[in-house]
């Protein structure tokens, strides 16, 4: 039943119920189908990589830029690694630096125990 209150005198339709359900499931479906869901993907590192290996983690970073993902670098380190938390720093830069076109840094690099992360979120085209 739907009603009408602001009309004078004020009215009530009898309606399919079924109908409108389904119209209204219908609606849904359609909202959800048009919705990207956004994921977080990640990339690892480690602070003495070399620079073929930096250049294939950075294209598997930019393919997943282009897909829509966000992507968090992580560095990891190991033993003393640690004490250098600088190295770890420059590499995020670098990878930062490396995928501009494509992304935009959204949490910048931050120690985190034994590890450095850094998330990066596709750059919106305009």
């Amino acid at each position: 039943m739907e009603i009408a209150p602001q009309g004078k005198p004020p009215v009530c339709k009898i309606m399919d119920y079924g109908k409108h359900r389904f119209e209204q499931v219908k609606r849904e479906k359609e909202t959800k189908k048009n919705q990207k869901v956004i994921e977080i993907k990640e990339v690892k590192l480690r602070p003495n990589i070399e620079d073929h290996d930096f250049e294939t983690k950075a294209k598997n970073g930019e393919r997943f830029l282009k897909g829509g993902d966000k992507v968090k670098v992580t560095i990891m380190f190991r033993g003393r690694e640690i004490t250098h938390p600088e190295l770890g720093r420059q590499l995020c830069i670098r990878m930062a630096e490396r995928l501009s076109d494509f992304s935009a840094i959204e949490k910048p690099a931050k120690v985190e125990g034994r590890n450095m992360t850094m998330i990066l979120v596709p750059r919106v085209e305009k």
